[in-house]
């Protein structure tokens, strides 16, 4: 069960991050979405609206995996990303997931 949640988190975050945030909603996400970024509205509209602004603004943006660690029906995402510019960052996220492997809670 730990590979299917696992691959249903990154499969969420690479489709959202690469702009089709609509269709990472319809695939992997549960009856309920709890969003705590606070520069992202709590639901899937919220999420969605973020991430559809941020493929427009920043078109050429990249991300690599670095660590993928699942315990129960958490799922922790460590990523290396590359934004204009030559900014990088390195960011942790982390998703709770439904008996489904859907996600709830980001």
């Amino acid at each position: 069960m730990n590979e299917k949640l696992k691959n249903n988190a990154v499969g969420f975050y690479k489709m959202a991050f690469k702009g089709n945030p609509r269709r990472a909603i319809e695939l992997y996400v549960g009856s309920e979405y709890i969003q705590h970024n606070p520069d992202v509205k709590n639901g899937t509209q919220g999420f969605i609206e973020y991430f559809e602004r941020r493929k427009r603004e920043y078109p050429d943006k990249s991300i690599k995996f670095v660590r993928i660690i699942a315990e129960n029906d958490l799922v922790a995402l460590h990523t290396h990303q590359i934004w204009p510019d030559n900014d990088e960052y390195v960011t942790m996220d982390f998703f709770r997931l439904d008996t489904n492997g859907k996600i709830v809670e980001h």
